[in-house]
């Protein structure tokens, strides 16, 4: 039964668990639209404190485009499980053959997509094994760590989940500024009842795990760019969690493809999805076998 705190899924999305060898995990899947020639699957991984709502607004251009689009909650992020309390579930490597798994489940090669930190454990999964995917975005996802200041972002929130409960560190986040600009994209997502049921069904040892990762990330930039696969790097025109010279270097490093949104910040997928959406869809047209 729908309620008040319900996010509103993207018209015909399809919301259900995808059964995977490492469990299931919360998906919003929205087939190619009618009369559209279906082109491939695209595999959309959500950043830290976020979800597979943060791409809502990306569905409908891209089915109509003819891709059909797979969002997921990753493991302890909203509505998938897991452990409360055990860090050691959520080592990168963890996470990385978590998406090998998703990816297996959907039966065929598919274009991976990662936001922020869905990049860079899209990243470990693609160096663990490339073979699953046809190509490779990163969205607003850096070559190493995040910026200094974001990273005194991540320590208050783990300093403050070590003595608070998930509804009080909330509480405080709304007192720190609004949803959109501390607890995850809200333009077009949600509101605050539904950012905050999405934060209380984050478990903390995914929040402590993650963003301790995100501090400490290495530049894998160079083993990435051995691996063959076409590569997008997509970005607002603005990021102070890595600044936008590092991604157009990045995407040199790669030899990738550069998108910039203008009038983007960090979640071009919320800010700008229109535009996101169509360089999205050009890059995989150009790349489809």
């Amino acid at each position: 039964m729908s309620t008040r705190a319900d996010f509103t899924p993207p018209p015909g999305a399809r919301a259900y668990p995808l059964r995977t060898t490492r469990g299931e995990f919360a998906a919003v899947d929205s087939a190619v639209a009618p009369g559209v020639t279906p082109k491939g699957i695209a595999l959309l991984l959500p950043g830290f404190t976020g979800s597979k709502e943060d791409f809502t607004l990306l569905h409908e251009p891209l089915t109509a485009r003819g891709y059909r689009v797979v969002a997921l909650d990753g493991r302890g992020q909203f509505e998938s499980d897991g452990p409360q309390s055990d860090e050691s579930a959520y080592a990168r490597g963890e996470l990385a053959r978590d998406v090998l798994a998703q990816a297996a489940a959907l039966g065929t090669r598919v274009h991976l997509v990662g936001h922020s930190l869905g990049g860079q454990i899209a990243r470990a999964a693609v160096l663990l094994d490339h073979s699953p995917f046809l190509s490779f975005t990163l969205v607003s996802s850096g070559p190493a760590q995040i910026s200094d200041s974001q990273q005194q972002r991540v320590k208050l929130l783990r300093d403050a989940l070590g003595v608070m409960t998930m509804a009080e560190v909330w509480d405080a986040i709304l007192a720190m500024g609004p949803p959109e600009e501390v607890g995850g994209p809200a333009k077009g997502i949600g509101d605050v009842v539904q950012l905050r049921r999405r934060w209380l069904g984050n478990k903390p040892a995914q929040l402590l795990a993650t963003g301790r990762q995100l501090c400490t990330e290495p530049d894998l930039v160079t083993e990435l760019a051995a691996v063959p696969l076409p590569f997008h790097v997509l970005s607002g025109s603005q990021d102070d969690t890595w600044p936008v010279p590092l991604l157009d270097d990045m995407a040199v490093r790669l030899r990738a493809r550069r998108t910039v949104i203008p009038g983007a910040d960090h979640s071009p997928n919320a800010d700008e999805p229109l535009p996101t959406a169509h360089a999205l869809a050009d890059f995989w047209d150009s790349v489809n076998p």
